[in-house]
């Protein structure tokens, strides 16, 4: 059996490489569109598993990001051109972009050194926040980019907990341990004898959203008092001075 978690080039290889061998996935992405199975409900080859909602949630973190930096006018996307879905993504994230009225920047980082070219063009464009684009090799690298994103202050979202308590300033994502139970459920069901063909792939995914409050007071932002009632989480709470009496809150609380 091959094991393939939160990576459609990895399942898209695998599924080229055997017809026989059963591939159990949990990905972000949709498996039909992706080529991966024929429809959620019926397979129809060797591969199934789970999947949940992240490359669709794109348009929903500029969404947020707009929100929390109520005065960008220019925002940036890093996507990286490796990526079966960056093209894709970029289209979708262009559009809704012009739907909230700004202007969206796309950067491209396949590599550690693009990654420090691309902040370095960040700040060029004066772009006033930054999109991370799903994808393995940032996911690998989350820390990183929190890292460089508070060094060039900017306020960042990205998909996983762990880039917001590395110090970017929000997450929102499914939580991918869900992922991780379900192909445990699947490889026991397929090592009894069940064919991955009639297995339906499940979809996924309780949504999250990860704030660290330490980070907003350290690029000089209030977060809006919605965001903060919606949040599933609040990283690093230090005070926050309310600057919008009706739509800000302020919180104290000792590190």
């Amino acid at each position: 059996m091959i094991v393939v978690p939160d990576s459609v080039v990895t399942a898209r290889a695998a599924k080229a490489a055997t017809s026989a061998i059963p591939v159990v996935f949990a990905i972000g992405a949709d498996p039909v569109k992706s080529g991966l199975v024929k429809s959620l409900s019926r397979p129809g080859g060797n591969l199934t598993g789970g999947a949940r909602l992240n490359v669709e949630l794109e348009p929903k973190r500029l969404q947020m990001l707009c929100e929390l930096v109520p005065t960008a006018r220019t925002v940036a996307l890093l996507v990286n051109p490796a990526n079966p879905n960056a093209e894709a993504s970029s289209k979708d994230m262009a559009a809704a972009a012009r739907s909230l009225g700004i202007a969206l920047h796309v950067l491209k980082a396949s590599s550690d050194r693009d990654l420090d070219l691309a902040f370095g063009e960040l700040d060029s464009v004066g772009a006033a926040g930054l999109v991370i684009a799903p994808d393995p090799f940032f996911i690998g690298r989350s820390a990183r980019l929190a890292e460089l994103a508070l060094a060039h202050r900017t306020p960042a979202i990205f998909q996983y907990r762990e880039f917001a308590a590395a110090g970017g300033l929000a997450s929102y994502a499914g939580n991918p341990m869900e992922g991780y139970r379900l192909i445990g459920f699947y490889i026991a069901r397929i090592l009894r004898g069940e064919n991955p063909a009639d297995l339906p792939v499940q979809q996924y995914g309780k949504l999250e959203l990860i704030i660290n409050l330490n980070t907003a007071k350290r690029l000089g932002l209030t977060i809006p008092r919605h965001l903060l009632i919606a949040a599933d989480e609040v990283i690093e709470i230090d005070e926050v001075i309310e600057s919008h009496s009706d739509s800000c809150m302020s919180f104290a609380c000792g590190a």
